[in-house]
């Protein structure tokens, strides 16, 4: 596991997105595919692939896109939905066609048949290339949270109590109105992917991080199934190492000091 350690959210922002900029021009002329989440986590690298897109260091013309996960029952419309998130935040500031985008339809008639076509369309775009996330507080990755099987595949998940508080936020503060399931891919569809990169910011994950880091592989903290990847990769800010060991802190900055320029990765 590669553990980039950055003075701060901007420049965790800017690196993640130098570095999956690089992977997509590195793969062509083959199509490349990219799992995304949604959330607080990824903006800023959103942000910043849009200005590489906008100075012509990149173009998605080709790229092919799966996303983590959406809620049950809300319209696609609704402001709050996964579908509209990465429209309003990403897809439409960008060059990628409509019918490279794949999000879960957490209004779909047959949910089950859903979750399961989507692992499909996955195997037949030739698998995910790389797939960017975000944690939680508890360490979940997409909907899989304390307790999920590290081998799950895309499912219907009940929401617990803890992410329907955390993401009222998003419903003006109401815990009625956050839907209580989501369609989300497992973890084992997260790890089947090329390579996995996470991104972790801001104190409130420091717990969350050194268990990703120093702990045991456990269903109880699905993120920390990223260290039997062989090529998964954590981006974090000064503020989410707060709880991991001084030795593992200089461990990782000595190993990767030569690795921190974003603009070289391009």
């Amino acid at each position: 596991m590669r553990v980039i350690i950055e003075p701060n959210y901007e420049t965790l922002s800017k690196w993640t997105a130098c570095y999956i900029a690089a992977r997509i021009n590195k793969a062509r002329p083959k199509p490349f595919v990219l799992g995304l989440p949604t959330g607080s986590s990824p903006l800023g690298t959103y942000k910043e692939l849009i200005k590489l897109y906008k100075k012509g260091a990149v173009s998605f013309n080709d790229t092919i896109t799966f996303n983590m996960d959406e809620y049950v029952g809300i319209p696609r419309e609704h402001p709050e939905s996964y579908y509209s998130f990465m429209w309003n935040n990403f897809f439409s500031h960008i060059d990628i066609r409509e019918k490279n985008v794949n999000i879960l339809n957490g209004n779909a008639g047959d949910l089950e048949q859903e979750c399961a076509g989507y692992e499909e369309r996955i195997k037949k775009a030739g698998g995910i290339d790389l797939f960017l996330g975000g944690i939680g507080s508890d360490g979940h990755i997409a909907f899989n949270e304390p307790g999920s099987s590290l081998s799950s595949r895309t499912r219907i998940k009940s929401l617990t109590a803890d992410t329907i508080i955390a993401n009222s936020r998003f419903f003006g503060g109401d815990v009625d109105k956050v839907p209580k399931t989501a369609l989300t891919v497992g973890v084992g569809t997260v790890m089947d992917a090329g390579e996995v990169l996470i991104v972790v910011n801001g104190h409130n994950k420091a717990r969350a991080l050194r268990q990703a880091i120093e702990g045991g592989i456990s269903q109880m903290w699905t993120i920390t199934a990223l260290q039997s990847h062989p090529k998964g990769i954590i981006v974090c800010d000064e503020a989410a190492c707060a709880e991991i060991k001084v030795g593992t802190y200089n461990y990782f900055k000595d190993i990767e000091k030569n690795n921190l320029n974003p603009e070289a990765l391009l």
